[in-house]
């Protein structure tokens, strides 16, 4: 079995898929998965559509390939202000999310994570800044969901620009109102090497001891 820090310490956004099809058992366990991810009450307030035919992936590449070529515009300039070490790594990083945003519509299958915040917890609703609380019910599953598509061989990449255009999206997946769009996955095969070693900032960094601000070791 793979080690769980194997896979975690090299579960990268792999946006090159092949089309080749992915077994319905192996679908099975990344859904799995994700339905073991933990909730706040145990509500399991998500759901997760498998999109697997033509017309709906054709409608989230539709959706989605604008999205990224807008956001992708600011992501350039940021380049132009890195290292040259670093601008490199950034452009092969561009080159790749062009590549699923033209091909976002071949990928055998995308998951599309949604939720009903009726039935989440949301602790930090009525607090002066943004609420964070509720995603924590969703994108649990979402990292359980990306975790298994690694320890399957599958490559994956958490999106979230599709909610730039949240009422198409919905329309297109049949999607009822008072649900909103959380997590778009898109599943396959990677092109190349995929997943490997990943670059972040070590647990002395994020991490602090006791009170914040205090360094940890």
């Amino acid at each position: 079995m793979n080690d769980i820090y194997e896979m975690m310490s090299t579960l990268r956004a792999v946006r090159k898929l092949r089309p080749d099809p992915i077994p319905d058992d192996v679908i099975e366990q990344v859904l799995q998965a994700a339905a073991w991810a933990p909730t706040g009450g145990n509500m399991q307030p998500w759901r997760v559509i498998v999109v697997r035919s033509e017309e709906r992936k054709q409608a989230l590449a539709d959706v989605y390939r604008p999205a990224w070529y807008r956001y992708a515009k600011g992501y350039d300039a940021r380049i132009e202000q890195l290292p040259e070490d670093e601008a490199e790594k950034a452009r092969r990083n561009r080159v790749a999310g062009d590549f699923l945003a033209d091909h976002l519509q071949e990928a055998p299958i995308i998951l599309m994570f949604v939720a009903d915040p009726k039935m989440m917890a949301i602790t930090d609703a009525k607090l002066d800044r943004v609420s964070m609380v509720g995603g924590g019910s969703v994108y649990t599953a979402v990292q359980n969901a990306m975790l298994a598509a690694r320890t399957e061989g599958l490559g994956c990449v958490l999106t979230t620009l599709h909610c730039l255009a949240e009422e198409e999206v919905k329309a297109a997946l049949d999607i009822p109102e008072g649900w909103a769009t959380l997590a778009m996955v898109p599943l396959g095969y990677p092109i190349g090497s995929g997943h490997g070693p990943i670059s972040r900032q070590p647990a002395s960094v994020l991490a602090f001891d006791d009170a914040f601000g205090m360094a940890w070791n």
